[in-house]
């Protein structure tokens, strides 16, 4: 063998103790914290190919330089350049130019640089990156991948797309074991039909639930969501929102400390002091427990449960039952019919008239509000009741009020003394929100304390009679007609009792609501006074 020979030999045999010293165990310490890392992960990175190779102290102290169509493997990961430097002591190295690392078929990761670190098993890979996890992928230029945690983390901006969804982010970590995507710091998650605004958003791709924590505004068609604590599904378009949420459309507004929202079916479902304003029918929902349906228009409301009604002008008025129910007929068209249904309880306030029921019953197109079971209507110092009361309105204020059936209407005069009219039905006409006109018809009795020009009493009048029209001009009695009738003439504190008082007077000032909250505090009138229903008559079966 010449000296060339042994020279050549020489060399081969260092290159061998070299490339045998790179596959010697490196000493890795475990974390409780982390997960175990596989026992073929801890090994040194192996150097599978390079077309050149050049170890060069001087210019290189302890590493070596590689290049041309270079491939690295450590466990799992094959990683591929066009160059790189590998630096023997610290079991990593850095690779620049058409830098790709795999995982087996379900991960990979590019970008124009890397720096892997073997002994923490920490992948920073710089410019241009994109990270491929089965269906998903994420851009940005800064990522560092940790085999640890399988975890890969960006800190100068990136986009995660995930199907037909983007989620970008100033700061953000991707899990790929778990598929959660937690991204920090002006937010934005975009889909085909929704918009989403956070301070921070985690997000799942396999589950499609995102977590909205801080300050978040979500978009989807008309309806708007503001919420500091909430989750939304982006493929079945569900919302669970905390923490006072506020969901409007075009011309609703929902407020709860929980809402559900499903926007494919419409259902709305809100807990604990909830707020529903319908801005275009200018009515308040209030209640613990709403429901609602934004494809039919129906909902639903009970405890607590309070209707503010602002459409008749400045004074709005204010409604309680236990359950109050809406309905929508020809919902998203100009025929549109809704329905109100109040039971059980039932009391409501408005400065000017204040009612008290069992149930009651609101159309819109007719425009009547039936009041049912004991029904007690007051205006001023006038309180109207029967078997049913159905009050009319015109566009801003109350057109008439007709009372069936043990029908009484009362004015009080000064504290002792009572205008009173009895029959089977009255019927009231009001002009611009005051009385102007009344007419009783069947079994009409009256008895009336007129007031002298002093406001004094002197005497009262006791009639009956089939018919009665009384006119009123300035809240005042002007003129009474009847077609006949009987009737005398008493002075004060001469008529016997029952032609001073009806037989089913009675007035129910200790059951009137006094003040909007008041409406809560059910009064039942006292005993004996309740109305007696009369049976109404049905015709007789006819039988062949």
């Amino acid at each position: 063998m010449n000296c060339l020979d042994k020279r050549k030999l020489l060399v081969w045999l260092g290159l061998l103790l070299m490339l045998g010293s790179l596959v010697q165990t490196s000493a890795f310490t475990y974390h409780p914290s982390f997960k175990q890392v596989s026992q073929q992960d801890k090994q040194r990175v192996n150097i599978e190919h390079a077309d050149n190779m050049e170890f060069n102290d001087y210019l290189f102290p302890g590493a070596h330089r590689l290049s041309g169509n270079v491939k690295f493997s450590h466990g799992s990961f094959d990683m591929y350049c066009d160059s790189a430097i590998y630096y023997t002591n610290s079991n990593s190295f850095e690779a620049v130019g058409n830098v790709r690392i795999n995982q087996g078929d379900t991960l990979t990761l590019v970008g124009d640089s890397l720096y892997y670190d073997g002994e923490n098993l920490l992948a920073q890979m710089r410019y241009n990156v994109v990270l491929t996890h089965n269906a998903q992928k994420l851009y940005t230029d800064s990522l560092n991948y940790d085999r640890v945690l399988s975890v890969g983390y960006f800190f100068e901006g990136g986009t995660l797309v995930e199907g037909t969804n983007e989620l970008t982010s100033d700061f953000g970590e991707y899990f790929t074991e778990t598929k959660d995507a937690h991204f920090y710091y002006d937010v934005t998650l975009k889909g085909e039909s929704f918009t989403i605004y956070s301070d921070t958003l985690k997000y799942n791709t396999d589950s499609k639930w995102a977590k909205l924590l801080g300050a978040s505004n979500i978009h989807n068609g008309s309806n708007h969501i503001y919420t500091e604590l909430g989750y939304y599904n982006t493929q079945l378009e569900q919302a669970k929102l905390y923490n006072r949420s506020v969901l409007t459309g075009s011309d609703k507004v929902m407020t709860g400390d929980s809402i559900f929202y499903n926007k494919l079916t419409g259902d709305m479902f809100a807990f604990d002091d909830i707020d529903y304003n319908d801005k275009l029918n200018r009515n308040i929902l209030r209640g613990d427990y709403v429901w609602y349906n934004e494809l039919t228009g129906d909902a639903l409301c009970y405890n607590n449960a309070v209707v503010m009604d602002y459409s008749s002008g400045p004074d709005t008025l204010y409604m309680h039952a236990d359950t109050i129910r809406l309905t929508t007929l020809n919902i998203n068209t100009d025929s549109v019919v809704r329905k109100v249904d109040a039971y059980f309880h039932v009391r409501a306030f408005r400065n000017d008239v204040q009612a008290v029921c069992d149930s009651l019953n609101f159309d819109s197109q007719l425009r009547r509000l039936t009041l049912y079971r004991d029904p007690i209507v007051w205006s001023e110092n006038r309180q109207i009741l029967g078997e049913q009361i159905d009050v009319n309105f015109n566009e801003q204020t109350i057109d008439s009020i007709y009372v069936s059936r043990q029908a009484l209407l009362v004015e009080q005069v000064d504290s002792t003394h009572f205008n009173q009219v009895s029959g089977h039905q009255i019927r009231a006409y009001f002009k611009e929100g005051q009385m102007h006109e009344n007419y009783v018809d069947g079994n009409v009795r009256v008895i009336q304390f007129p007031l002298e020009k002093d406001s004094v009493v002197l005497y009262q009048l006791y009639m009956e009679t089939a018919k009665l029209k009384m006119t009123l001009e300035q809240r005042k009695l002007q003129r009474i007609w009847t077609p006949s009738a009987e009737g005398q003439f008493y002075g004060i504190g001469m008529a016997p009792r029952e032609h001073s008082q009806l037989e089913n007077f009675t007035w129910f000032d200790y059951v009137r609501p006094l003040h909007k909250e008041d409406i809560f505090n059910w009064r039942s009138k006292r005993k004996g006074t309740e109305l007696k229903t009369t049976i109404r008559r049905q015709a007789p079966l006819q039988h062949l």
